[in-house]
């Protein structure tokens, strides 16, 4: 399963105003471990970068000279994220500048989703924690991820606590490895976040036997005593 963390830093906040895009971080995961692949370009925007936007990531026109514009870096970009998993928080924000691009260069290019499947982590948080602040920074809070570094929001490094965030929120103690053996990937949550027309369908239920069950608690006992007793299954208060 290869899944890719995307961000995305742009010159404002509507790209029906002309803002663009001006930097492109992606991390990949294969079977929920993170690779030593990982995709960075800042872009040059041809125009400038309002002062709101500034204040968040702390990137200038000064810092862009010289900086290929997005035509340069489509190619590398779509095949970098090519039938993967594509994982972006608050992701129609971001893949609405991404399709702006590609019209722009032309219908050739197609629209984003047409290279990739898109799964919003915004998204699956809400479904999650309804009702909580479900921002990447009150995310790495609930989820004991270290953000101590992230000064000013960037899109290679918000994408790699994305990546720590995703595996956390869908199952992460499933990474751990428990006699030598990783536990399958979650999928469950993934599919969660896609839009489904699923409702309705009557599915059947099949019980777990007697032996599944018990096999079911030593793994539940192997990752409590793995994670020095917070295997959160285990927790009467965290089963509702």
């Amino acid at each position: 399963m290869r899944q890719v963390i995307l961000d995305t830093e742009t010159t404002g906040l509507d790209p029906l105003q002309g803002h663009r895009i001006i930097e492109i971080g992606c991390v990949e995961l294969r079977n929920r471990r993170r690779t030593d692949r990982e995709f960075r370009h800042y872009l040059n925007p041809d125009r400038d970068i309002e002062a709101g936007a500034f204040n968040v990531h702390g990137i200038s026109l000064q810092d862009l000279a010289g900086k290929p514009r997005f035509a340069e870096i489509v190619q590398e970009l779509l095949d970098f994220v090519r039938d993967a998993e594509v994982i972006i928080h608050n992701a129609a924000f971001d893949v609405e500048f991404i399709n702006t691009e590609l019209k722009q260069l032309g219908p050739e290019w197609g629209r984003f989703a047409d290279h990739c499947t898109v799964i919003d982590s915004l998204a699956l948080a809400r479904q999650l924690h309804p009702g909580q602040k479900n921002s990447l920074d009150a995310l790495c809070a609930r989820y004991h991820v270290d953000n101590s570094a992230r000064d000013v929001h960037g899109a290679l490094r918000d994408a790699q606590l994305l990546a720590d965030v995703y595996l956390a929120m869908t199952g992460g103690q499933a990474a751990l490895l428990l006699d030598g053996v990783e536990s399958p990937p979650t999928e469950s949550a993934s599919r969660a976040a896609r839009s489904s027309n699923q409702a309705g369908r009557s599915l059947r239920v099949i019980r777990p036997s007697a032996a599944e069950l018990a096999a079911h608690q030593h793994r539940l006992a192997d990752i409590d005593r793995l994670s020095a007793g917070r295997c959160i299954w285990l927790r009467d208060g965290d089963r509702g």
